[in-house]
C-alpha cells in the first residue's frame, strides 16, 4: 500500500512539474533558513557550557550605585585575593588580567618575527585552568604558571611563534620588555567561549609589567581585570553576594560603602550579558528563532495554497478513486504521500543550500560555526514531519471529502476546496510576514545611517590612529615634528584614546575641594595640546590648556557641568582631581558634548587632561587627495622612529563603524530572510496566478473578443491580490512597529519611526507582487483569443 502510495504521488508530481517545482523551491527555502538559525542558536546557546562543574563557575563584576545602577563585566584587581582568602565560598578562585595591542617578538639566531596579537596576553594565575576546561597538551599541570617569567601558550600559537620546533623551553619577548619561557602548550581553544586569550604568562610577572600600584587598589577597576570562582557545593550565588558585602565593609569608607558593590554572573550568561561585554543578546536570539518558525509557516502556507489551487484540476481523478472504492482516508494519506516526497526533496535541496551558506554565516559571525549533525539530524526530522503534515493535512482533507458524482460532472468549484477564502487567509500571511521584515530592514537602515552621518561632536574623517609604543618625550618630540613635516598631514596630537573609544578609563572626580567625591565618575582622556583642533572639538566657554609637561588643566565637557547643576562659566578656575585625587589641576574650558561611545549609550560626563605618561596613540588628520603617498611617509618615519615595533593603523571612521559591527550583522540577517520571505511569496503568487489564468481561460478569451483591452484583463487578476496586500500590511504595520520600537530601545539617540517608512514598505510589496503577478497575467492576456476558445 506504502508502495503504491508513493509510486501514484511520483507520477503526480512528474506530471505537475511546475507545481511540484514551485513547491520544492519554497519549502527548500524555509527550511534552508530553520536549519541556519537552529544552527547558530545552537552554536550560541553552547558557548562556555563545556566546563566541568559549568553551573558552579562564576565571574565577578563591579555594580557602581551612584545616578541609579551602572555595572562593569571587571572587578577591582584585589578582589578575587580579598574573597578567596577572607570568604569561604569558593573553592577555587583564579584572575585573569587581560591586555590587547601586545608585540611578541620570536628570536631564531639571526631571524627576528614580530607578531601583533588581537587577542593580546592574559596574566593568569595557575587556579585559573582548575576552574576553566582548557586541557594542557605538554607541560606538568601541577606547577603550571607557578614562577616568574613562565608562558602557557595554545597549539596554534605554538606552530605559528615555532613552527614544527617543540615549544616547551622556547623563549618569545613581550612589548620588548619581558622575556618568557614557554612551560606549556594547551589544547586550541574551543570556539565556542568568550575566553579567547591563547597566550598565558604567570601572574607572578604582573607587577613588572603592569605596576606595583595595582595589587592593592581598591579604587580603580581596569576592564581587562577579570576573576573566576568554582564556588564550593551547597554554596548559592546570593549567598557568596551577600558575603562579599564584607569585603566592600572592609575595604571601603564614607560614601564608597553605599557606591561598591561586588557581584556573580553564571559563566554561561556572559555570552548574552551586552551591558558586561557579552558578545550576543538572548532577545535576538528570540527574533531569530520566531524569524526561522514565520519562514517555515510561509513556506507551508504556500505549498498550501498552491495545493488547494490545483485541487480542482483532480477532481475526477479523486472522483474515479471514490467509484472505484478508495476511503476517504486512503486519499488522504495519498496527498499525505506526495507531500512527504516534495518534503524528502526540499531536505535534500535544503541541506544543500545550508552547506553552501554556512561559510558566508561564518564570515559574517567572525565564527567557525559547524553543524552538529546528531542534533541537526533530529531538529531536520523533527521539522521534516511537522512540514508534511501542516502542508498536506488541509489539502488531504480537501480532496478527500470530494462528492464523486459532482466530480466526475466536473461540476466542482472554487467553493468546494476552499474558494478564495482561505486562500485569501494564507497570502495575508504570507504577505504579513515579509512585511514585517521589510520594515524592519527599512529602520535598521535607516539607524545605521543615523549613526554613521549624524554630527558626533567631533571630526572623524580622514584622521588615522597609530600606536606609539613608547611615552619617550624626546622620541614623541622628534616624531611630532618629523611627521608635522610630512606632505598632506594637516595636524598631529599624542592621545590616550579617541574622542570615542570603547577602551576608556572612568574614575572619580572631585570638584572644587568639596570633602566628597562627586556621586557619578568622569571619563578621563589624557592628550597634548593639538587634541582640540584635530578632532575639532568646539570650546563653548574657555579655552584650551597649554602646551607644557608640567601643566595640570582640564577641559571637561557640558554634561559634566549639568551634572554639577552649574552653568559653563561657573566650573572655569575651579579645582579638580581624579584618580583617587592623585592628578589635581584646574578647568580652563568647557566643551561641546560629543559621543564618547556609541549611540547605544548616552554621553557621559568627559574630562581632557594633558597627562604625557599615559599617552599611546598618534592621531594624525590628513588630506585624503595624498593619501597613499602621506600613510607611506608615516609609516617610514614611524618604523625609523620605532624599529623595534610593528607598524599598525586604523582609520578613526573604521574604529567607529566597530561600534555597529552587530547591528550591521542583524541587518543582513534580515535583508537576507526578507528577501527569502519575499522570493517564497511570489513563488505562491506566480502559483496562484497560473492556475487562476488556467480556470479563467475561457473568461479571458470571451471578454477579449467583446473587445476588453489588457489592462481591464490585468487588473481581472490584480485587483484580488491588491485587496490582499493592503489587508496584510493593516497587520504588518502595527506588528513591525512594535517589534522596531523595542528595537531602537538599545540606543540612546536614534531615529523616529515615521509614516515615510511604511509606505516605502507597501510601495516596494506592490511593486515586486504587482512584477509577479503582471508577468504571468500579460501571458494570458495576450494569448489569442481564438485559441482560448477553442481550447474550452
Amino acid at each position: 500500500m506504502i508502495r503504491n502510495y508513493i509510486k501514484i504521488a511520483w507520477r503526480n508530481l512528474v506530471r505537475n512539474k511546475a507545481y511540484a517545482s514551485i513547491s520544492v523551491i519554497g519549502l527548500a527555502l524555509g527550511m534552508a533558513c530553520g536549519v541556519l538559525i537552529f544552527t547558530l542558536i545552537n552554536y550560541h546557546l553552547s558557548f562556555d557550557t563545556f566546563h566541568h562543574n559549568s553551573d558552579r563557575i562564576y565571574r565577578f563584576y563591579t555594580e557602581f550605585h551612584e545616578d541609579g545602577i551602572s555595572r562593569i563585566g571587571a572587578v577591582p584587581q584585589p578582589l578575587a585575593k580579598g574573597f578567596r582568602n577572607d570568604l569561604p565560598y569558593g573553592e577555587k578562585t583564579a584572575r585573569v588580567i587581560d591586555f590587547n595591542r601586545t608585540l611578541i617578538t620570536v628570536t631564531k639566531g639571526n631571524d627576528v618575527k614580530k607578531f601583533a596579537e588581537d587577542g593580546g596576553i592574559s596574566f593568569t594565575e595557575p587556579e585559573y585552568f582548575s576552574i576553566l576546561n582548557f586541557p594542557l597538551l605538554k607541560g606538568d599541570s601541577k606547577t603550571i604558571l607557578s614562577r616568574v617569567n613562565e608562558a602557557v601558550i595554545t597549539d596554534k600559537i605554538a606552530h605559528k611563534f615555532f613552527g614544527n620546533d617543540d615549544p616547551i623551553g622556547k623563549v618569545f619577548r613581550l612589548d620588548n620588555q619581558m622575556n618568557f619561557t614557554v612551560t606549556g602548550v594547551l589544547k586550541d581553544i574551543p570556539n565556542n567561549t568568550d575566553r579567547r586569550s591563547e597566550i598565558f604568562l604567570s601572574y607572578a610577572s604582573m607587577e613588572e609589567y603592569g605596576g606595583k600600584d595595582r595589587e592593592n587598589n581598591w579604587g580603580g577597576v581596569y576592564s581587562g581585570c577579570q576573576s573566576f570562582t568554582l564556588l564550593k557545593p551547597g554554596v548559592t550565588q546570593a549567598q557568596a553576594e551577600k558575603g562579599m558585602l564584607q569585603l566592600v565593609k572592609k575595604n571601603y569608607t564614607g560614601r564608597d560603602l553605599q557606591v561598591w558593590r561586588f557581584k556573580l554572573q553564571p559563566i554561561a550568561q556572559m555570552h548574552f550579558d551586552r551591558d558586561l561585554g557579552g558578545y550576543a543578546d538572548k532577545k535576538y536570539l528570540w527574533a531569530l528563532f520566531f524569524i526561522g518558525l514565520f519562514l517555515i509557516i510561509t513556506a507551508c502556507v504556500n505549498f498550501v495554497n498552491l495545493a488547494t489551487a490545483q485541487a480542482l484540476n483532480r477532481a475526477k481523478e479523486i472522483g474515479v478513486r471514490k467509484v472505484l472504492g478508495s476511503l476517504p482516508r486512503q486519499l488522504f494519506w495519498q496527498f499525505i504521500a506526495e507531500t512527504a516526497i516534495i518534503s524528502v526533496i526540499a531536505v535534500i535541496v535544503a541541506v544543500g543550500l545550508s552547506q553552501l551558506a554556512l561559510n558566508p554565516l561564518n564570515n559574517l559571525f567572525h565564527s567557525q560555526m559547524t553543524f552538529n549533525w546528531s542534533a541537526l539530524s533530529l531538529f531536520i526530522v523533527l521539522i521534516s514531519v511537522a512540514v508534511v503534515f501542516l502542508s498536506g493535512s488541509y489539502p488531504g482533507l480537501v480532496l478527500a471529502r470530494f462528492q464523486p458524482i459532482q466530480a466526475l460532472k466536473s461540476k466542482l468549484s472554487q467553493k468546494d476546496v476552499g474558494g478564495f477564502s482561505l486562500r485569501r487567509v494564507l497570502v495575508v500571511t504570507q504577505f504579513t510576514i515579509s512585511q514585517v521584515l521589510i520594515i524592519g530592514t527599512i529602520i535598521i537602515i535607516s539607524q545605521l545611517h543615523y549613526s554613521q552621518t549624524a554630527d558626533l561632536g567631533f571630526n572623524k574623517k580622514a584622521i588615522v590612529l597609530v600606536p606609539l609604543p613608547q611615552d619617550d618625550k624626546m622620541k614623541m618630540s622628534t616624531l611630532s615634528n618629523r611627521i608635522s613635516e610630512i606632505k598632506g598631514v594637516e595636524n598631529v596630537t599624542f592621545c590616550s584614546n579617541p574622542p570615542a573609544s570603547r577602551s576608556n578609563d572612568n574614575t572619580g572626580v572631585q570638584f572644587d575641594n568639596r570633602t566628597e567625591d562627586e556621586h557619578w565618575s568622569v571619563n578621563t582622556k589624557q592628550a597634548d595640546a593639538n587634541y582640540i583642533s584635530t578632532f575639532q572639538i568646539k570650546l563653548i566657554a574657555g579655552r584650551n590648556f597649554f602646551k607644557g609637561d608640567s601643566v595640570h588643566e582640564f577641559l571637561v565637557n557640558e554634561t559634566f557641568v549639568k551634572k554639577l547643576n552649574l552653568k559653563p562659566q561657573d566650573v572655569l578656575g575651579k579645582q579638580m582631581a581624579v584618580n583617587g585625587r592623585s592628578y589635581k589641576g584646574t578647568i580652563v574650558g568647557v566643551m561641546k558634548d560629543f559621543y564618547n561611545y556609541s549611540f547605544h549609550t548616552e554621553i557621559t560626563p568627559v574630562c581632557i587632561m594633558p597627562n604625557y605618561r599615559d599617552l599611546s596613540t598618534i592621531a594624525v588628520k590628513i588630506n585624503m587627495r595624498s593619501a597613499k603617498s602621506t600613510l607611506a611617509a608615516l609609516d617610514k618615519i614611524w618604523n625609523q622612529t620605532f624599529p623595534q615595533e610593528l607598524y599598525k593603523y586604523e582609520f578613526m571612521d573604521d574604529k567607529i563603524a566597530h561600534f555597529y559591527e552587530m547591528d550591521n550583522i542583524q541587518l543582513t540577517l534580515v535583508e537576507a530572510f526578507a528577501c527569502i520571505a519575499i522570493i517564497i511569496g511570489c513563488l505562491g503568487l506566480y502559483g496562484l496566478v497560473s492556475f487562476m489564468a488556467v480556470r479563467k481561460t475561457k473568461e479571458i478569451g470571451v471578454r477579449k473578443v467583446l473587445g476588453a483591452n489588457i489592462s481591464s484583463i490585468l487588473w481581472l487578476f490584480g485587483k484580488e491580490f491588491s485587496i490582499l496586500l493592503l489587508t496584510a500590511f493593516v497587520i504588518a504595520a502595527p506588528l513591525a512597529w512594535w517589534a522596531m520600537h523595542n528595537y531602537l530601545k538599545d540606543f540612546q539617540y536614534h531615529i523616529s519611526i515615521g509614516p515615510e517608512i511604511f509606505v516605502m514598505s507597501i510601495l516596494s510589496t506592490f511593486i515586486i507582487a504587482w512584477i509577479t503577478v503582471g508577468y504571468r497575467a500579460s501571458m494570458a492576456a495576450l494569448a489569442n483569443p481564438v485559441k482560448s476558445l477553442r481550447s474550452e
